[in-house]
């Protein structure tokens, strides 16, 4: 039995539920149905977690028959490489965002100063959407998906987690360009700068609605995490293309996808200045940068994984995945600056 697959599916529910039950506790009021959220979160973190070990270890031991580990890992490769490969491709590296916002996530339940209020357990709410929209991609694009024969053929079950593997020996390994000591540092920090922009855009959203500005509160740490972040990551991956591609000009070569993560990176310094503004000085500009920032990271994955640009970054022609990032970065979008738009007149008048 395929039991990393079945995990991404039970992972989805979970954290799809904990999203229902946040807010049915939110609109009712009701403690029981926050307990009930809170469990299935923590629930669904655990089996990302799992789910994110069980494909390392997979990488590592070169179980071929993963579709995943078999494109990405081989027998040739070092410890240090067949590990880096969790990130290499796309649902790795969609697996280790999911993971990233699980875990922020309960950090931000537990840190005292802000797990109570209305903007909380609306941050909330909006977050574990997001956090199912990508478990949602991980269910259409499996990183456990595997090899099976069938009438003479190999094909690749997505779906079926009882069907039995077709054995293979070895992987066709990592893309050569990514054989570089910088594949094990500069893509997790950049994801992880990514995910860390979840809160802030879900705190200026839950600000938004709510007409209450304590969302800063949430907003101001968790946007310096991302922005730190960010920053080594675009840093570390300008050293990685000065060596491997031998960019000029220290590193900068317009990439269109490198291009797309230093504009997130320009909105949120854009935001961190806002912090030391006077007190509602910033009303509108502060929920701007903060959403924008958010809504650029979506479009940066978008083009990446929809093949939309041709670009050294670049992983697939346009699908199913690409087809959901682009509806999800629609309709953020749509939310965002339809609530900035109701801000502003409400400023102006």
């Amino acid at each position: 039995m395929n039991f990393g697959m079945i995990i991404i599916w039970v992972a989805f529910l979970f954290g799809l539920f904990a999203m229902v039950y946040s807010y049915l506790g939110f609109r009712r009021e009701d403690e029981n149905y926050r307990k009930l959220s809170l469990r299935l979160e923590i629930a669904c973190t655990v089996l990302v977690t799992a789910a994110s070990v069980m494909l390392i270890y997979y990488l590592y031991d070169v179980a071929a028959f993963f579709e995943y580990v078999y494109n990405h890992s081989s027998l040739d490769l070092s410890t240090y490489y067949r590990i880096s490969a969790f990130w290499a491709g796309q649902e790795g590296s969609l697996l280790l965002w999911a993971w990233a916002i699980s875990v922020m996530l309960l950090v931000l339940r537990y840190s005292l100063r802000f797990s109570k209020g209305n903007v909380f357990m609306v941050t909330r709410i909006l977050s574990l959407g997001i956090l199912s929209v990508f478990l949602m991609l991980l269910v259409l694009d499996n990183p456990f998906a595997v090899y099976y024969s069938k009438a003479g053929s190999i094909m690749v079950s997505n779906w079926n987690p009882f069907v039995h593997p077709y054995h293979l020996t070895d992987g066709q390994g990592m893309n050569p360009l990514l054989r570089n000591p910088w594949m094990a540092v500069h893509p997790p920090i950049l994801f992880l700068g990514y995910a860390a922009f979840t809160i802030p855009f879900a705190s200026a959203i839950a600000g938004l609605l709510l007409n209450d500005n304590s969302w800063r509160k949430i907003a101001n740490n968790w946007m310096r995490v991302s922005w730190l972040f960010l920053t080594a990551g675009i840093g570390l991956g300008g050293f990685w293309a000065y060596e491997v591609l031998g960019w000029g000009a220290w590193y900068w070569s317009w990439d269109p996808v490198e291009t797309s993560s230093l504009i997130p990176w320009i909105t949120a310094t854009a935001y961190l200045h806002t912090i030391y503004g006077r007190q509602g000085q910033f009303r509108f500009l502060a929920p701007a940068m903060a959403i924008f920032s958010f809504i650029l990271v979506i479009f940066a994955t978008f083009v990446t994984r929809s093949g939309m640009w041709a670009s050294v970054h670049s992983w697939q022609d346009f699908n199913a995945e690409g087809l959901l990032i682009g509806i999800f970065l629609a309709g953020i979008t749509l939310m965002g600056t339809s609530l900035l738009a109701k801000r502003y007149f409400e400023e102006q008048d």
